[in-house]
C-alpha cells in the first residue's frame, strides 16, 4: 500500500469520515491562470525592523539597539532606496526587488487600531472597520467573484494549516490540507478500511478526491531536495523541525498551484512575530525568523517554476509594533506596520509608502508608526488587476465598507 494511501487512512481511523473529507477534500478545477498567496504573519511584525527607515533622522534614537544601520554599514540594511533597506535576513525578497518583482509597503494598516491580537486579525481577515462583523472572509468573498469560465462548484482555494483561516471561509467551496502526525497503523487494517469506504458510494467517492490530493501534497516530501536550490537545501537541512516543516508547506502549497487544474488561491500563515523581548536588530531573533520566511519565499519560487510569472504573493500582519523600543530590549503592540507584495506578476522595484515620519509629533498616539495606507487598498488593486474580479463586486461584496481608491501599477499589465 502507498505511503499516501496509508498516511490518509490513519487519518481516517482518527477522525471518521465526515472529518477526514474536511480536511481532505480537494477535487474540482479552477481554470483561472493567476495565482493569488495570501501569508498571515500572526503576532504583528515589526514593520520598522523588516523594512528600516535608516535615512529617518529619528530612527537610530527611537530604536538603540535595535536599530539597524544604513546599507554598507556593519550589519547594515540591504539597499532599496535612499531612504529605506530591508532587513539582513530577508536576501532572497532583496534579490527580488532587484528584479522588479517585489513591492514594498510601508505605514500601512488595517483600520482597526486597539492592538488586540483577536481583533486584529479579525479584521485583516473579514476586511470590514470593526472585529466580529463578519463570519465570511474577504479572500472567500473575492472567489466567488471570480470571471466566468474559472470553474463553477470548484474549489477556488485551498488553505494549508490546522484549520481553515476566516479570510477563506465562507460559501465558496474552499478546500482544506495539513499533515498527519499519527503513527503508522498495519497494512491489514489499513486494507480493511479501504475495503469498507469502498462499498459506500459517498466515501468512496471522498476517498478517491482525498488521495488524489494527498499525492500532490506527497510529492512535496518526494521532490523536496530536487525542488530547491543549493542554499535552499542546505539552510532546509539545518533548521529546526518546526521550520523545516514551514517550508514543506511552502512546497505543497506550490504544488497545487502550480497544476493547471489547480486552485486561484492558498493562504497559509506564519507565527513568532510578537517580540516583545530580545528582538534583536541585524542578527536577533527577528533576523533569524525572517531569514527562515525568506528561505520558504526562495524555495516557492523554486517549487513553482513557470508558474511564478502569474502569481502574486502578499505578506500582511495583523499591526505593526511600537516605534521606540521597551525595556526588555523588544517592541509592544503598535500601528502601522510593513507589507511585502511579490512574484513574477508584480510590477515592482519600488518602495510604495507615504512616510509620516517618526517624530514625537508624526508619531500615533505619541508612540506608533502612523498609517497613511489603507491595505484593502493594495488587496482589492491586486484582486481586481491580477485575478480579474470585478471593481463592482470588490466594491459591492469584497469590502463593502471600504470606499477608499484603487492603486496603479502593482501588476504587470
Amino acid at each position: 500500500m502507498s505511503n499516501q494511501r496509508r498516511e490518509f487512512l490513519k487519518l481516517g481511523l482518527a477522525a471518521g469520515g465526515g472529518a477526514l473529507c474536511a480536511r481532505y477534500a480537494f477535487a474540482a478545477p479552477a481554470t483561472t491562470a493567476a495565482r493569488f498567496v495570501l501569508i498571515i504573519q500572526r503576532g504583528a511584525l515589526d514593520g520598522l525592523s523588516a523594512v528600516p527607515p535608516y535615512a529617518d533622522p529619528d530612527y537610530a534614537r527611537l530604536r538603540g539597539q535595535l536599530a539597524i544601520g544604513a546599507p554598507g554599514s556593519a550589519g547594515g540594511a540591504l539597499a532599496l532606496d535612499r531612504q529605506f533597506g530591508l532587513n539582513p535576513g530577508l536576501s532572497f525578497v532583496h534579490e527580488a526587488y532587484a528584479a522588479r518583482e517585489a513591492l514594498i509597503f510601508h505605514a500601512v494598516a488595517t483600520p482597526y487600531r486597539e492592538r488586540s491580537h483577536f481583533d486584529g486579525q479579525d479584521v485583516l481577515e473579514s476586511g470590514l472597520t470593526q472585529p466580529h462583523a463578519s463570519q465570511v472572509g474577504w479572500l472567500n468573498r473575492a472567489v466567488a467573484g471570480l470571471p466566468a469560465g474559472a470553474a463553477h462548484g470548484a474549489e477556488l482555494g485551498v488553505a494549508l494549516g490546522q484549520n481553515v483561516p476566516l479570510v477563506l471561509r465562507g460559501p465558496a467551496p474552499i478546500a482544506s490540507w495539513s499533515p498527519s502526525k499519527l503513527p503508522d497503523i498495519d497494512d491489514d487494517t489499513l486494507q480493511r478500511i479501504a475495503d469498507r469506504y469502498a462499498s459506500d458510494p459517498l466515501l468512496s467517492q471522498r476517498l478517491s478526491e482525498a488521495l488524489a490530493t494527498d499525492r500532490i501534497a506527497a510529492e512535496s516530501s518526494d521532490t523536496a531536495e530536487a525542488s530547491m536550490g543549493a542554499a535552499s537545501a542546505t539552510a532546509s537541512t539545518s533548521m529546526a523541525p518546526a521550520n523545516r516543516r514551514y517550508i514543506e508547506t511552502v512546497q505543497t502549497a506550490a504544488n497545487f498551484l502550480k497544476r493547471e487544474d489547480g486552485p486561484a488561491v492558498a493562504v497559509f500563515d506564519t507565527t513568532g512575530w510578537d517580540t516583545h523581548f530580545n528582538e534583536g536588530g541585524s542578527q536577533g531573533q527577528l533576523t533569524q525568523r525572517l531569514g527562515v520566511l525568506d528561505t520558504a519565499l526562495r524555495t516557492f519560487k523554486e517549487s513553482l517554476g513557470p508558474t511564478w510569472s502569474r502569481t502574486a504573493v502578499l505578506i500582511a500582519t495583523e499591526f505593526g509594533r511600537t516605534a521606540a523600543a521597551n525595556g526588555t530590549r523588544g517592541t509592544d503592540h503598535g500601528t502601522g506596520a510593513a507589507a511585502l507584495l511579490l512574484g513574477g506578476a508584480v510590477q515592482g522595484g519600488r518602495v510604495v509608502c507615504d512616510w509620516p515620519g517618526l517624530s514625537a509629533r508624526a508619531l500615533y498616539e505619541g508612540r506608533d508608526l502612523r498609517p497613511t495606507l489603507d491595505l484593502r487598498s493594495v488587496i482589492k488593486t491586486v484582486l481586481r488587476d491580477h485575478l480579474k474580479i470585478s471593481a463592482r463586486t470588490l466594491d459591492a461584496e469584497v469590502f463593502p465598507d471600504h470606499g477608499l481608491p484603487y492603486m496603479a501599477d502593482l501588476i504587470r499589465a
